[in-house]
């Protein structure tokens, strides 16, 4: 007999985004380590220097700061309840460490919303979470009047690549919603953009 728990589907996800009151749920997700090597979502948003130095109690205080601030930096995804993924999305001056990649450097000077990294728990990866947050960040971009919604994604191509890598998405799972490369300055470094209004 099949086991029934291995056939059965996830339980929906639903998106909301992150204000004060659900900052517990957010870490929650991101433990005690901050998702990745202590970023808390700080990564884009510093010159190298200081990221490294603040180290992940300063940089989990000041991401705190920025939401007890009403910012929304992004969309937490849940399962039951249960925070399962986490996707960055705001106006593209928001993250200023983008201009000083020469990699992802702007383009031109039309006014973007960006995607800038995901967070998936264990256990919940390889679901279509990403998607779904993809999908649902677009939607609060251009709640908030955005024309154009870019994301930094990458692109292995024949070969793979360590989730850790992986954390501002994969160039297929944005290709599958609607994006489309406007510039690649590296192999595996596509730029894409989705134009949702204008």
């Amino acid at each position: 007999m099949p086991n029934q728990r291995q056939n059965a589907s996830p339980p929906p996800t639903t998106c909301h985004p992150l204000t004060p009151d659900r900052w517990p749920d957010l870490e929650r997700l991101f433990g005690p380590r901050g998702a990745s090597s202590g970023c808390w979502c700080m990564w884009w948003r510093l010159p190298r220097s200081t990221w490294s130095h603040q180290g992940n109690d300063n940089n989990r205080t000041a991401f705190k700061a920025l939401v007890d601030g009403g910012t929304i930096p992004g969309l937490l995804a849940y399962r039951d309840d249960v925070p399962v993924g986490w996707c960055a999305v705001q106006p593209r001056q928001a993250y200023p460490s983008l201009d000083r990649s020469r990699v992802l450097q702007r383009i031109d000077e039309a006014p973007v919303w960006s995607i800038t990294c995901f967070y998936i728990a264990r256990g919940h990866r390889r679901q279509g979470i990403t998607e779904r947050l993809i999908r649902e960040a677009v939607a609060h971009a251009s709640a908030h009047r955005a024309r154009i919604v870019e994301a930094y994604p990458v692109d292995p191509g024949d070969g793979g690549i360590a989730s850790a890598s992986a954390f501002t998405g994969l160039a297929s799972a944005f290709a599958s919603a609607g994006f489309v490369e406007v510039a690649r300055r590296a192999p595996k470094r596509p730029m894409m953009r989705l134009r949702v209004g204008g």
